[in-house]
């Protein structure tokens, strides 16, 4: 189920929201969370519902290897539950990609199973390896099964993020305080899903278009439609995952669940390290603490650290997909911040517009990769963009017309306000006050986002 649809937004969110805050307001404290488990699993398994067990088998397995690791500090456990986590992933995600590789490099002819990736698994992998890594260091103690299932299942983070620490998430369940409906909450989460709505289907929806146009039908590009097709997709991306983050804050916002901030306007960026400060925060926070630190961190040789930084984002690349493009990706994101740190350890400074210029288009050119589903659909656009193929006869609203329609002249106005001068969610929210304008600003972009849900399509992450 998407949240972006009508069965989400009309049917089961309002059912979900009535049904645990009257349980709570009864005092069915239990009840309360057994609904949200219960409607978790639903929302889960509504898109394919033979992955039920799969889910619960790991959250059983995690519980128990977690609740020993709290009772007991045994190093050998935290390795087995990790590879046990590792493993589970590794066969879903890259299985097909291991084969399909071992059979070019050795003539093999190892028939592919086409393994059908569960929503969400690398999420909810991530999360319960947290957990135990945290378990294992006394920074949780989890003796109740409800508990465990509510922080893996909760459905409004459960598909794709953010990824959760069991400490920022169990005490909110467990306040009594939360147990109640809260209006201005109900009010603030509203308005945060409906920057997020607007965001899916009004903005990132309609760029997907042109970046399909470019990446998947067309078959040559000139300078400009390269251009607009790699501006595209970076857009797209952006307010796709920004979007499902906002939904996914705004709904846990009206059950008086706070998640955590997952983007921070990335694209004000003026270096790589800040970007990943501000795009996808949990992420960069798991790498970092799970990977990095273990790893050394800086806290070894400087050319230690270089190799520990690159090997995060290798092993980034990695986790967003199966797929020799994402390999690069996180590659060029990891020697990206290596010239940044030898950049910083120089001492060296840059002028912040160029500095911002240089960040912006990096990021930009490297979600070719990141987007492109082969080396040559990827080397198609990069050809096109450095004038490889020439400026051409086609002009860009040409191209805008072969789409069939100049919504995208529109947007590129809107982005820019939105990216560059406009305040961003999070600061939206901290200084929300509920007048009419307000009213009338949540009431528009529900409007216009609802509208747009006749071509649903899911979100880009839902893939990962």
């Amino acid at each position: 189920m998407l949240f972006n649809s009508y069965e989400f937004i009309f049917f089961f969110l309002p059912v979900m929201f009535i049904g645990y805050f009257l349980l709570a307001q009864y005092r069915y404290i239990v009840a309360s969370k057994i609904w949200l488990i219960l409607g978790s699993l639903f929302f889960y398994g509504y898109w394919n519902y033979i992955y039920i067990p799969l889910i619960l088998g790991s959250i059983f397995i995690n519980y128990l290897i977690g609740s020993q690791l709290s009772r007991q500090k045994d190093r050998n456990l935290l390795i087995l539950g990790i590879l046990f986590n590792v493993l589970l992933l590794g066969y879903f995600k890259y299985t097909d990609f291991f084969l399909e590789n071992f059979n070019l490099f050795t003539d093999s002819t190892i028939p592919l199973p086409h393994i059908i990736l569960p929503l969400g698994i690398s999420f909810f992998t991530f999360t319960q390896i947290a957990f135990l890594v945290d378990a294992y260091k006394g920074k949780v103690n989890e003796y109740s099964i409800f508990n465990y299932m509510l922080f893996v299942t909760y459905f409004p983070h459960l598909l794709a993020g953010p990824i959760l620490h069991h400490k920022e998430m169990m005490p909110q369940f467990d306040d009594e305080s939360n147990r109640f409906k809260n209006s201005q909450n109900i009010a603030i989460g509203l308005f945060i899903f409906s920057i997020g709505l607007f965001k899916k289907t009004f903005i990132a929806d309609n760029f997907a278009l042109w970046a399909t146009n470019g990446f998947d039908i067309s078959h040559k590009l000139y300078t400009l439609e390269a251009w607009a097709t790699s501006w595209s997709y970076t857009m797209q991306l952006y307010f796709d995952f920004s979007g499902y983050t906002d939904m996914a804050i705004g709904i846990s916002l009206m059950f008086n669940i706070i998640l955590p901030i997952n983007f921070n306007s990335p694209y004000k960026a003026l270096n790589i390290q800040d970007f990943w400060r501000r795009w996808h925060i949990t992420l960069s926070r798991f790498l970092r603490d799970y990977i990095y630190i273990p790893l050394g961190g800086n806290k070894v040789s400087i050319y230690h650290n270089y190799l520990n930084l690159f090997s995060v984002f290798f092993i980034g690349g990695i986790w967003h997909g199966a797929s020799w493009m994402f390999i690069i990706w996180g590659s060029l994101h990891g020697f990206a911040i290596v010239i940044h740190r030898v950049w910083k350890d120089l001492g060296f400074r840059m002028n912040s517009f160029l500095a911002w210029f240089i960040t912006i288009n990096f990021i930009n050119i490297t979600w070719i990769f990141f987007r492109a589903k082969d080396m040559d659909s990827a080397i198609k656009v990069l050809s096109g963009m450095f004038g490889l193929n020439g400026w051409g006869d086609i002009k860009i609203t040409n191209f805008l017309h072969n789409i069939g329609n100049s919504t995208e002249i529109m947007l590129y106005f809107i982005v820019a306000i939105i990216i560059l001068m406009s305040k961003n969610s999070n600061q939206l929210a901290d200084n929300f006050r509920p007048t009419k304008k307000i009213a009338l600003a949540i009431g528009l972009m529900l409007a216009l986002g609802i509208l747009s849900l006749s071509k649903v399509s899911e979100f880009l992450y839902f893939n990962f």
